[in-house]
């Protein structure tokens, strides 16, 4: 069992400054690819989804950025939003374009071969910059659906050359204070092969562009058992790990809450990301969020257990004796090494997070404090009417 005084003063600061990014669509109905399920008191426009936002923030202290997804966040006044946001104590962070749901997409966006089209899905993304602009943003994020389902339906070689071609055009149009974050997902929704599969594709894709234009990395999107922690170390090696999206997945790309399949997993890529120093976003400049759908459970509740893990986690990495484990590894102590990583894994630090809690005056259980603060019931009453958010709207 663990408390703060076992934290030593730079581990102590790097939990106490840890944030994390809140998705918009989080607050939104999801559902599975046959039924999207409502719940009362889902946000109707990206204002009732920042106050959602805010409520994570002000139980966890650890939450104060918020990305939204264009058009499912389309608002006439985004200087309006903004000024919302920072009363709130949130800021209006990523800004994710959507170029996989227009019926004009069915055989890709920014890989199409019709250059109509390519045209459309491009626009898109300068319009997402412009609203990067009024929001205060410093990040484009593309995820693309591109794709082929058959051997023979496109020529792939001519789809990668159209993608630089297209992204070299989106970057161009930035700031100089801006970046471009390009994810990957190995699958889904094409099945024979996806446009953007590996953090290989995305890593060479975006060193053709400029040194700002770096990788996502979502914990769902790879094959089952892949070493994500080995491919964290890679792009931060390279300079490229520009963010990093938290969730789980059992099967494919679940968005389950992080750390609810394989919280071994988490804390062995916290390890690796704690270990290259990239923790600390201002220094390191990657970006963690939640990256997360929240199906049966309650959405408010599901990011607060969420970023309660994911801090959990930190704090466990935090505490290993990091100069142990180095001469463990020198010495070719196999087990040694092991153990020492196990303990730090296995290590209670529950009275470490309440007296940190304590410290920053919130409440030691979070969720409990927000369960008891009567929010959920207060929005399940006052937002009647309207149409709610939902995945795809």
């Amino acid at each position: 069992m663990a408390t703060l005084k076992d934290l030593t003063p730079e581990a102590h600061r790097l939990l106490s400054e840890q944030t994390l990014e809140l998705a918009s669509w989080a607050f939104g109905n999801a559902g599975t690819r046959f039924k999207v399920y409502s719940t009362a008191g889902t946000p109707r426009d990206p204002f009732e989804k920042i106050d959602d936002a805010a409520q994570v923030n002000a139980f966890t202290g650890i939450t104060p950025r918020i990305s939204l997804h264009i058009p499912w966040d389309e608002t006439e006044d985004y200087g309006a939003l903004r000024e919302y946001a920072e009363e709130r104590g949130i800021q209006l962070s990523n800004i994710n374009s959507n170029v996989f749901q227009d019926d004009d997409y069915k055989f890709g966006s920014l890989t199409n071969s019709d250059p109509h089209i390519r045209r459309k899905a491009i626009d898109a993304h300068k319009h997402c910059i412009d609203i990067m602009r009024k929001t205060g943003s410093d990040t484009l994020k593309i995820w693309l659906g591109d794709g082929t389902n058959y051997p023979g339906q496109d020529s792939i070689r001519r789809r990668q050359d159209n993608l630089h071609e297209s992204l070299a055009e989106i970057y161009a149009e930035l700031d100089e204070d801006q970046k471009l974050l390009l994810e990957y997902k190995f699958f889904e929704p094409a099945f024979y092969h996806t446009d953007v599969p590996d953090w290989g594709t995305s890593l060479g894709q975006v060193q053709a562009l400029g040194d700002r234009a770096v990788v996502c990395l979502d914990t769902g999107h790879h094959a089952p058992g892949t070493n994500i922690e080995f491919i964290v170390v890679q792009l931060l090696r390279a300079g490229r790990l520009g963010a990093f999206d938290f969730n789980s997945r059992f099967y494919a790309d679940d968005d389950l809450m992080v750390g609810a399949a394989d919280p071994y997993q988490l804390f062995r890529i916290l390890n690796e990301i704690i270990d290259a120093d990239a923790l600390d976003t201002p220094v390191s400049g990657v970006n963690f969020m939640l990256d997360q759908c929240h199906n049966l459970e309650e959405k408010i509740p599901g990011e607060i257990r969420s970023a309660l893990n994911v801090q959990e986690m930190t704090a466990k990495v935090l505490l290993m004796d990091r100069a142990a484990l180095t001469a463990a590894q020198e010495a070719h102590d196999v087990l040694g090494a092991n153990q020492i990583v196990w303990d730090a894994f296995f290590t209670d630090v529950q009275p470490l997070l309440a007296e940190l809690r304590e410290e920053k005056g919130l409440d030691p259980d979070p969720l409990g404090a927000f369960r008891r603060s009567g929010y959920l019931e207060k929005i399940a009453a006052d937002r009647v009417g309207g149409v709610q958010a939902s995945w795809g709207a």
